[in-house]
């Protein structure tokens, strides 16, 4: 298997060499020269899940996509990665079903009660693998809008050869967000407030990934699902969610996925593409709503940081999607000449596009599967109420922007049950919005007891690209 630039194809590459990059050096995104199939062994993945459990077929999927890596080598770091004592359960993403034909896949069992751990944890198993056999070290560069930064401390601290400087929008996340990330007292971890929002951070993270000297000199890698390992083991949840709801081979299901930077549902259209019966993806967002923009106009419009809403669901308050790149680059039918001219030339010209006159666009739905919608404030705190009443659970506010959009797209007709909603975060993250909805704290887990009172560790940046590497380069030499 090699892999590709959306920008040109011309040149590919191994897996365990894009692993510790991020963005290609022609600022595009890797993906697969095609995707595997795997809609001729659907039978064969409901065994595996069966006999060997999550880390076995997320063992079988990933062999798909890596062979630069032992067949036993992978196995052990898939069990590593994804196990009961990791996850605290032994199906690792257990699903429980809502009334109107909606299910849940619980993805916020890991090391910070987010979504983001079923990847990072495999990323933190493969970059002390590979940085081992290779003898190399890796400075992480990431930026986070909530969840993201604190799953890839977590799962890389301690950890020998990597050092992790993670970006996060000041005052923009929650108060145990930020706790989670800046009370981690390790010199291997440095935090940086940005003053600015999340799209500040991640073109910042770009601009420093884009410089290839200071890139290479300095060793810098990514953790953001701009890194190809990291999106391509979100798709093992997809396949382990169909493999619990489906009742034969070739049941078809829809998937309804909170979404800001396109990373979790792009996840979502690979697994389509490899043949995974999923009838609809449907891609729900806050208030910052571009990508449900696109998905009904055509028209990609990214928006200013001063245009950008500060919502309850602070994960999705993003306004420039990372991985939206790579579906176009899809959608346009491995064009990799007009991906460069719309993302590197007509998105930094103009700040938008505009698909909606192309076959393509005209053809979105049917061929890729895809619907959207948005919601509010008000819609988030009445379905979090509702789903406490009907069904005695509490869901976060990101699973509620999906459950809020998933019923109404089933009350319309234009989806059909089973729909599974993936959760995003445990409520406990978000205790203020769960509050105003119950009237009550949501439930604190042992693991977490006290983590507001201990002391921050971060550091304060403006957002100027040469304070960023100059912050970079200061503490490398502190060694």
């Amino acid at each position: 298997m090699r892999y590709i630039s959306t920008r040109s194809t011309s040149t590919s590459r191994p897996f365990c060499e894009i692993l510790l990059e991020g963005l290609a050096p022609d600022g595009g995104l890797y993906l697969p020269e095609s995707y595997p199939q795997i809609g001729d062994r659907l039978g064969e993945l409901h065994q595996v899940w069966h006999r060997d459990g999550y880390a076995g077929l997320g063992f079988t999927l990933l062999s798909e996509f890596i062979d630069d890596i032992p067949a036993d080598d992978l196995r052990g770091i898939c069990e590593r990665a994804w196990n009961r004592e990791v996850f605290g359960t032994e199906e690792v993403v257990p699903v429980s079903q809502l009334g109107d034909g909606l299910w849940i896949t619980h993805l916020s069992n890991g090391p910070t009660a987010a979504f983001k751990d079923m990847a990072m944890q495999l990323l933190g198993q493969l970059f002390e693998y590979e940085l081992g056999r290779r003898g190399r070290e890796l400075n992480i560069l990431g930026a986070t809008s909530g969840d993201t930064g604190s799953a890839a401390e977590y799962a890389m601290r301690g950890r020998e050869h990597v050092r992790v400087f993670m970006l996060t929008p000041a005052g923009r996340m929650t108060p145990f967000q930020q706790a989670q990330m800046f009370s981690l007292d390790d010199p291997s971890i440095v935090n940086i407030a940005v003053d600015g929002v999340f799209d500040d951070c991640q073109d910042l993270v770009k601009a420093v990934s884009n410089d290839l000297a200071f890139k290479t000199k300095h060793s810098i890698g990514a953790v953001n699902s701009i890194n190809w390992a990291r999106l391509v083991a979100q798709v093992v949840y997809y396949v382990a969610a169909w493999v619990q709801v489906s009742e034969r081979d070739d049941q078809r299901v829809s998937f309804c996925v909170p979404s800001g930077n396109f990373g979790n549902i792009c996840a979502g259209h690979v697994a389509r593409q490899m043949g995974l019966p999923i009838d609809r993806l449907v891609l729900a967002t806050n208030e910052n709503n571009v990508l449900d923009e696109f998905f009904r106009t055509g028209v990609y419009r990214v928006r200013t940081s001063a245009e950008t809403h500060e919502t309850s669901s602070p994960s999705m308050d993003i306004s420039k999607a990372s991985n939206f790149e790579r579906f176009v680059f899809d959608l346009l039918g491995r064009d990799a000449e007009r991906t460069h001219q719309l993302f590197a030339e007509e998105l930094v010209r103009e700040g938008s596009f505009d698909l909606s006159g192309t076959p393509e666009f005209q053809s979105l739905a049917e061929d890729f599967g895809f619907l959207s919608g948005s919601s509010t404030h008000a819609d988030r705190v009445a379905t979090i109420r509702e789903v406490w009443e009907d069904d005695q659970v509490v869901v976060d506010p990101h699973t509620a922007d999906g459950v809020t959009v998933a019923r109404r797209a089933l009350g319309a007709g234009s989806l059909e049950a089973p729909v599974i909603v993936l959760e995003t975060a445990l409520p406990v993250k978000f205790s203020a919005t769960i509050t105003e909805a119950l009237g009550r704290e949501p439930e604190m887990p042992a693991a977490f007891s006290g983590i507001m009172e201990l002391p921050r560790h971060v550091v304060e940046l403006p957002k100027d690209v040469s304070a960023l590497k100059e912050l970079i380069v200061d503490r490398l030499a502190e060694g």
